[in-house]
Parts: C-alpha cells; sequence; structure tokens
C-alpha cells in the first residue's frame, strides 16, 4: 500500500488517479441513477462514492463525451424563467420545414409507393402503395445534384473520377475531357462517356475554372474547410441558374427544378444557431459570412472585369428579382446551407424522391450505392423486411448500432427533436442507459458491423 507524501496530513487517505475503465463505470453508474446531472455533478457524485480518487471535471467530460453522456443542451430560448407570478413559459420547437412538390411525377422512379404530408413536426413522407416484399428494389435514383466525399473529390480534382456520377474512371477510350479546356485556360474534368459530359452540362460550366474563373476560390475554400454543405450549395445554385439560363421560351423546366428545392426540408443557419441546434465543428458567423462573400463572387457579381464577361455568357437570361434575392441575399444564403445540410444522402447526394423519407432507428428500408462501374452515384433502395400497403417507408439518419442516448443525440443534432420510434421508446422503458454500461465490451462488434453496414452502403459486398 502507498503512504502519503511527507506533506500530508495525519491520517489522510492517499489520492489516486482511476483507471479509464473505473471512471467509465463509475460514471455510467452515476448517470444511470441520475440521468439529469451535468459535469460538475457527476463529478461530485462519483468522489463522494471514491474519497480517495484525484479527478478533473476536464477528464469527467472528455468520458461522457465518448460514451454520448453529454446532455444535449436546450435551445436558449426554449424555457425562459417566469416572474414570481406564474410559471416557466416555454418557447415553440422549431423544426425544419417542408413543402409537397406539386405535380411531381413520382411514376418516373417507381408506382410502388405515393408521397403524403404528415404533420408539422415531420412534415412529409413516403408510404407504400403494394406490398413490397424483403430484398426487393423499391426504387433507383440519380442524384439533382452530387457533392461527393472529398476521397472522390480529389479524384475528381486530379481527373480520376468521373465530374458527373463520381464513378472512379479506367483508362476506357471512351473517357471525355472537359470541351472548355484548354492550355491557357485548363479545367481538369473528365467524364465516363459523351453522356455523363453532356449531362454534366446543367451543372459544370458554372463550376468549371475554364468557363468560370470566379468560382474556384469559393469551391477551394468549401474544400479547405472541408465543408460538404457548403460545396452542395454550390452545385444546387449553379444547377438553378444554369437551367434558368437555358430555358428559353419554356420555362417549365426551370420551374419544375425550382419547385424541387423550395420542397426540401429547410432551416436556415442562423435559427440553427439561435436554437442550440449548431455543434462546435461546425463553421461560425465569421465564417458565413467569408463564404457568402465568395458565393456572390462566384455566381452573381464577380470582382474582375474579365470574370463578370465569363459569367455574363453562361448566364444570359437574368433573374426575377425575387429569385434573386432567395438566392443572393444573405438570409438566402443561410437558408441554402440549411436546406443542403438537412437534405443530402450519406455520400453527398440530393435526390429527389429520398429525400421524402423519414427517419426511424429500426428502419424497413436501406440506401445502396450499387452501380460501381457505371454510376456510382446512383441510389438503390431496398425493403429491410416486407413492406404493407399504407405502411411508411423509413431509413435511419444515424448508426443503428448505437445505444438510445446517442442516437438520440445526433437525431436532435438533426433538428428533428427526440426520437420517439418504437424502438428508442422500447429501449428507453426498458432502462436504455443500461444497454450502454456493457457498450465498451461490444464496441469491437459494433465497429465491425459499421464497417459491414458502409461497404454495403457502397456495394462492395
Amino acid at each position: 500500500m502507498s503512504t502519503p507524501p511527507p506533506t500530508a496530513a495525519a491520517g489522510a487517505t492517499a489520492q489516486i488517479s482511476p483507471s479509464d475503465d473505473d471512471l467509465r463505470a463509475a460514471i455510467i453508474k452515476t448517470k444511470t441513477a441520475n440521468p439529469s446531472l451535468g459535469i460538475s455533478k457527476i463529478r461530485a457524485a462519483v468522489l463522494s462514492e471514491n474519497a480517495n480518487w484525484q479527478l478533473s471535471e476536464n477528464r469527467v467530460k472528455k468520458i461522457c463525451q465518448a460514451e454520448g453522456l453529454i446532455n444535449a443542451a436546450p435551445p436558449p430560448n426554449a424555457a425562459k424563467e417566469s416572474s414570481s407570478n406564474g410559471p416557466p413559459k416555454k418557447e415553440k420547437a422549431v423544426y425544419p420545414a417542408s413543402r409537397v412538390i406539386e405535380d411531381l411525377d413520382i411514376e418516373r422512379w417507381t408506382g410502388r409507393v405515393q408521397v403524403k404530408y404528415i404533420d408539422k413536426r415531420k412534415g412529409k413522407g413516403l408510404f407504400a402503395k403494394e406490398r413490397i416484399a424483403e430484398g426487393e428494389v423499391i426504387w433507383k435514383e440519380d442524384p439533382f445534384i452530387i457533392s461527393p466525399e472529398w476521397e472522390l473529390y480529389d479524384l475528381q480534382q486530379n481527373g480520376r473520377a468521373c465530374t458527373h456520377c463520381t464513378t472512379p474512371l479506367t483508362d476506357s477510350s471512351l473517357t471525355v475531357h472537359c470541351s472548355a479546356s484548354s492550355s491557357t485556360s485548363y479545367c481538369p474534368a473528365r467524364f465516363c462517356n459523351r453522356l455523363c459530359h453532356t449531362r454534366a452540362q446543367r451543372v459544370h460550366p458554372l463550376l468549371c475554372p475554364a468557363q468560370n474563373p470566379a468560382s474556384v476560390p469559393l469551391l477551394k475554400f468549401a474544400r479547405t474547410s472541408a465543408w460538404l454543405g457548403l460545396a452542395a450549395l454550390s452545385q444546387c445554385t449553379a444547377r438553378l441558374l444554369l437551367d434558368h439560363a437555358m430555358q428559353g421560351e419554356d420555362a417549365k423546366t426551370f420551374e419544375d427544378e425550382w419547385k424541387v428545392v423550395n420542397a426540401l426540408a429547410t432551416l436556415g443557419m442562423e435559427e440553427r444557431h439561435k436554437n442550440g441546434w449548431l455543434g462546435g465543428s461546425e463553421p461560425d458567423r465569421v465564417v458565413w459570412k467569408k463564404a457568402y462573400k465568395l458565393y456572390l463572387q462566384a455566381f452573381d457579381a464577380p470582382t474582375t472585369a474579365s470574370d463578370q464577361k465569363k459569367l455574363a455568357r453562361l448566364l444570359k437570361n437574368r433573374l426575377p428579382e425575387h429569385l434573386h434575392n432567395q438566392l443572393f441575399t444573405y438570409d438566402g444564403f443561410l437558408q441554402g446551407l440549411g436546406r443542403m445540410s438537412l437534405n443530402l444522402e450519406a455520400h453527398g447526394g440530393l435526390y429527389t424522391l429520398h429525400s421524402h423519407m423519414n427517419h426511424d432507428c429500426d428502419p424497413n428500408a436501406s440506401v445502396r450505392h450499387l452501380d460501381q462501374r457505371s454510376a456510382l452515384s446512383r441510389i438503390t433502395v431496398l425493403a429491410k423486411r416486407d413492406i404493407e400497403p399504407g405502411e411508411e417507408l423509413f431509413i435511419s439518419y444515424v448508426d443503428p448500432s448505437l445505444g438510445v442516448r446517442r442516437r438520440r443525440e445526433e437525431v436532435n443534432a438533426w433538428n428533428f427533436g427526440t426520437c420517439r420510434c418504437k424502438r428508442c421508446t422500447k429501449e428507453e422503458k426498458e432502462g436504455g442507459m443500461k444497454d450502454e454500461v456493457g457498450a465498451e465490451k461490444t464496441k469491437e462488434k459494433s465497429l465491425d458491423d459499421l464497417e459491414k453496414e458502409l461497404k454495403a452502403g457502397l456495394g462492395v459486398m
């Protein structure tokens, strides 16, 4: 047994630093018994049970963060202290707003589902029109826009992946280079074939360094910041502007595209910030303003006469004022960023029909990228189990192998409130926190399962 240092008072107990395993077990035990405790009170409770432990709040916080035991902070204005005259007043919860797309032709993808509006909180959803058997393909869908994960983006910038569909390229004779690229104005974009090159003209010209060099600083900033939402908004804005520029006498194509974007679930960055939803890892207001400046320079007001002329060649039809305001005011920009953050599929695509699907921790559908060699960005939606007529189709927005507390925290980060799905409700009643006490023992298995899920999603299993 160790003895106290010479300066310790007679009879004092030696202070020790507990191992991570011992501390983790003590914290989980305390948190299970008292779920509402914050960091400082958890530390006090643990020390009251272990008087000889030496323990800082910072260490307690790190363990709690690693185990997903941090209480989600309530929105700053969620509850205001009342005066002595009455009870506290609660502000209404703020959730993303979405709408049903008028005249959406779902038959383009499948005749097996239909769209229904559910309520203000959930918005719209997809429901089965007929029985769908486990394992059946429900539909396949190409993206409205794709802002791929950075590994694929870097391949695109090096001419090693298709700029349109993101498929890694081989040395095929069918590969096509950007037609605007030259020795004086180089563009690294390459495409699988002429079809991909043609389809890319709905987005690529405004993001092409040869055709619109004003976009280069914006895209570079998005990459340096690893800000996928900004990259996706750049893709989406490019598509809308080019659709409007190329519409000619027929405005229907642009109107249809505009309806798709406006109907997506939306909660602006300011709303997310005010209601406490933005995590510390997300860009802040200073970064928003810098991005906004580059966004305007790329698509609306380049800083040099040369860049202005090149942009004007691409955008011959001026946007009506109300559309211009929705895209290029600061508020419109922040709304667009929030829209992208909420609707991107796990691998960076924005899909019209897929964006209708709501979350459940025990989903009945899954999304896969099965066309590895021909169209990597195309998704295939499969039934995970039998789905009955009238049943809503669900996917999981979070890793379903996590415990109930972690899943709820991550769903909360999407601004959709506390998950009340059947699985969460059941695990909560059964003592969901206790399930996480043994999480360390099953962590390796969970990681293996997650690896399999990710590989399956990319079609490599």
